[in-house]
Order: structure tokens, then C-alpha cells, then sequence
């Protein structure tokens, strides 16, 4: 890691990637951004939306393995816009496929769509959005730091309403969450998409997951399905081997459909 005054400079994909970010002050990217990118099968075309990208590193992760797609990070906060936009040119493989938006998410959609988060923009919309409830436990003082974490109890509704907004009909959602907030994703999804397909994430073999990865279609009509679940860590607390595998890049060991 190079320290640029407040930023560090991070290697990502097994440093194939390369990452400008805050050193404090806004979340810092890290695992749960490259199970997502990762969590888009191999062979995925077309345009991806990252929504509430940060600095980017989903987006790009999947703009750097995959090299039919474009992608639209999209982000509320400037400063991280900033250096989301440095990020597009810092790294090889996904300089002129990926854009930035500075948009809210949250926003009324006329606000969103003046901001450049159109209608039917995307065939695949991934997002990690803040997914500690606000009203459980404090946020922090910092701004930047508390909407990077903390989510109101009725927000998460309005980030699946503004991807089911900005995807075609026949694209796909996923999203990264906390495994006990379930019941508020699953609520937020209602009927606008279907075809569920849930993926838990475990941190060791035997305990509960803490994560989990959800993949849906817009008015998808096959069966909710529960995969089986991936656990990140062997007995000797390393990664497994095939989670290292997607830390270097590969896809998720998934077959989602």
C-alpha cells in the first residue's frame, strides 16, 4: 500500500487492480465489493450500473474481468466521485468502458435522471448499499462515514426502486447485504423482481452466514431458490482455495439459474 497524503493507493485482484481511496472519513472498499463484481457470471455482456459505487472498485473489478461490458459507477458523495474518475484511467484494462455519475440514489427519479441515472439505461445493476440499519446502535458523527454505513429503515426500498428503474426488463440485479436484514431486502424486492436466487456467504465452516449475495430479474417468474452456501475461510483462518481464486479474479463458483 502508497500513501498519497489522505489516500491510499490499494491493489485489488491480486493487485491487478488498482485502487486511489480514502485513508479515513467514508468506507473503505474491500471484500464484500469483489464478491460482488465477482458474483456476475463469466461470459456477462452489456452495460453494468454499480449503484452507490464509492470509489469504484466493484465497477471496475467488473469493467477488469469482463471486457464486453461498460459500466456507470454511480455515486452521491463528490470527493469519492473524484476519485472513482482517477480510478477509470489509473488502471489499464477499463480506461474508456467505465463512467462516473454523481447522482443520490435516493433521490426523486426527474432529480435521478437529470443526474445522468436514466430509465432503462443498464442490463445489470449490481449495489452494496449502507446496510446498517440507523435504527440500531449510532451512527457516526462523520457525514461522509455514516451514509457510507448507516441506512434508514425505509431506504433500502428506494435503491431497489432506483435499479428496477434503471434496468431494462431483461436485466439483472444483484446485491450484497447483511445476512440478518433479510427480511428488510426481501421486503424492499417485493414483487418488482423475481427469479430470486440467494447466495449465503459464511466466514467459517459451521457458523451462521454474514452475508449474502441476492440476484434477481425484473418481473422474473421462476422459483426463489437458496444455493448452497460459500465459506470464505479454512480451519487455518486463510481464504479457501477457491475464494482466493476469485480474489485473483475469477468468478463466484456459482451457477445462479
Amino acid at each position: 500500500m502508497t500513501v498519497l497524503g489522505a489516500v491510499s493507493r490499494d491493489g485489488f485482484l491480486d493487485n491487478q487492480l488498482m485502487i486511489d481511496q480514502p485513508l479515513s472519513g467514508s468506507h473503505r472498499a474491500g471484500l464484500d465489493a469483489i464478491l460482488l463484481a465477482a458474483a456476475l457470471p463469466e461470459g456477462t455482456t452489456g452495460h453494468v450500473v454499480d449503484l452507490g459505487a464509492g470509489v469504484g472498485v466493484a465497477g471496475l473489478a467488473v469493467a477488469h474481468r469482463l471486457p464486453e461490458t461498460s459500466v456507470t459507477l454511480v455515486e452521491i458523495d463528490p470527493e469519492l466521485a473524484h476519485l472513482a474518475e482517477g480510478n477509470t484511467t489509473l488502471n489499464a484494462t477499463t480506461t474508456g468502458r467505465v463512467d462516473v455519475v454523481v447522482a443520490d440514489v435516493l433521490a426523486p427519479a426527474a432529480e435521478r435522471r437529470t443526474a445522468g441515472l436514466v430509465d432503462d439505461m443498464a442490463d445489470h445493476a449490481i449495489m452494496n448499499p449502507p446496510f446498517h440499519p440507523a435504527d440500531r446502535g449510532r451512527s457516526s458523527p462523520a457525514p461522509a462515514r455514516a451514509r457510507a454505513h448507516a441506512v434508514p429503515t425505509d431506504a433500502i426500498d428506494g435503491w431497489v426502486r432506483a435499479a428496477a428503474a434503471a434496468l431494462k426488463p431483461s436485466g439483472t440485479l444483484t446485491v450484497i447485504f447483511r445476512a440478518d436484514e433479510l427480511p428488510r431486502l426481501l421486503s424492499a424486492i417485493g414483487s418488482r423482481f423475481g427469479s430470486l436466487a440467494l447466495l449465503p456467504i459464511h466466514a467459517h465452516a459451521g457458523e451462521p452466514a454474514h452475508r449474502l449475495i441476492l440476484r434477481g430479474r425484473p418481473q422474473g417468474r421462476a422459483p426463489f431458490r437458496i444455493l448452497p452456501g460459500i465459506v470464505l475461510h479454512a480451519a487455518d483462518g486463510g481464504f479457501r482455495p477457491d475464494v482466493e481464486a476469485v480474489l485473483r479474479g475469477a468468478a463466484l463458483p456459482v451457477s445462479w439459474w
